[in-house]
């Protein structure tokens, strides 16, 4: 059974940081391309970024990428997403997924506000 358990969300000010992890189990997680989603309020869900299994390959959707980085650590089984100079336009819950099945975790919830 394909679990995917995100953290490291919380409070930040502007212009600040957090880095959040997805760990994933009930798969081969270095087989599989992963993925980081958002959901800000009263939105759609929107692509952030993506990686190859190896991590060789990055891809980010364009406004995020100069702020952004995903990243994985097959070893661990753990997905990352680095978020720097944050802004309120951030908030949202933020989800990964796999492309085993095609699952979300249950997000993570990331306010910006000072």
């Amino acid at each position: 059974q394909v679990r995917l358990v995100e953290s490291g969300g919380g409070l930040v000010q502007p212009g600040g940081s957090l880095r959040l992890s997805c760990e994933a189990s009930g798969f081969n997680f270095g087989s599989y391309g992963m993925k980081w989603y958002r959901q800000a309020p009263g939105k759609d869900r929107e692509f952030v970024a993506s990686i190859s299994n190896s991590g060789r390959t990055t891809n980010y959707e364009d406004f995020l990428k100069d702020r952004f980085t995903i990243s994985r650590d097959n070893a661990k089984n753990t997905l990352y997403l680095q978020m720097n100079n944050l802004t309120p336009e951030d908030t949202a819950v933020y989800y990964c997924y796999e492309t085993f099945n095609g699952d979300f975790g249950k997000g993570t919830l990331v306010l910006v506000s000072s």
